[in-house]
């Protein structure tokens, strides 16, 4: 699809990918960019930089008013860029609880869902759009030691791949966007090459534009998904490293 003259909402844009994602849609020619961040300070850099074709939304993905506050303010919307995410850095074990896990779930796949649900029937009564879901080569397989934020992933595969059966009927396309490394707040602790955020959102909407439904935007993605067909003893070798070690060292 072609996302001139779209309008889209993007969560989690007040930085790092989200950011990007937002100004790559309004480079290709999107009409409008509804920017969502948990608070609209955060929005002032973007809003400065476009003008009004940035709409700045406060936004939890994970509290319903606020939701339902988005859809009546953005009933225009025919893209949601379902960008927001947390990585709380810890395995499951290593926690001592399940609360980091609960809380990686509420974001990562729970407000992945809940906008999914409440943005489908204004895209599909506006003529039809998509749904671009943010996931990560961690959605394909898992690495200690963070294994409870690459299970949300997996879930949030998942529901892109039921989503996109669910949705094909009413005009909407639900593509899934898979990164390794991500040079952003959420991965500064975390050693390892990683791609510049511009690049990413460039290739995801890149991918989108040319109807491909699992969009891989570097070369760690890329390397993954071949290595689980082609080697997958190689890699559930390396599933038992820790993560950082893996990403300091394994070259593509």
């Amino acid at each position: 699809m072609k996302l001139e003259n779209t309008i889209a909402l993007v969560t989690g844009a007040n930085q790092g990918l989200g950011k990007c994602y937002a100004e790559e849609l309004l480079r290709l020619g999107a009409a409008k960019v509804y920017a969502c961040g948990l608070t609209l300070e955060s929005l002032d850099p973007l809003c400065e930089a476009h003008g009004a074709r940035i709409v700045p939304l406060k936004l939890d993905v994970t509290v319903r008013d606020d939701v339902s506050a988005a859809v009546s303010a953005a009933g225009d919307v025919t893209v949601l860029l379902n960008n927001a995410g947390i990585l709380e850095h810890k395995g499951l074990v290593e926690a001592g609880s399940s609360e980091a896990f609960r809380r990686e779930m509420a974001v990562n796949v729970f407000g992945l869902a809940d906008m999914s649900l409440a943005f489908a029937p204004v895209i599909a009564g506006n003529g039809g759009g998509a749904i671009i879901n943010m996931l990560s080569a961690a959605s394909l397989a898992n690495f200690p030691p963070f294994g409870s934020y690459c299970a949300t992933k997996a879930a949030a595969m998942s529901i892109t791949h039921c989503l996109r059966y669910e949705l094909k009927t009413q005009g909407i396309e639900v593509f899934g966007i898979y990164a390794g490394l991500i040079d952003t707040d959420m991965l500064k602790s975390i050693r390892g090459e990683k791609s510049d955020p511009e690049d990413i959102a460039a290739a995801a909407l890149k991918g989108v534009e040319a109807g491909i439904m699992d969009i891989d935007t570097d070369a760690r993605a890329k390397w993954l998904r071949a290595t689980l067909v082609e080697d997958p003893e190689s890699l559930e070798a390396l599933q038992h490293e820790r993560a950082d070690d893996f990403y300091k060292t394994q070259s593509m």
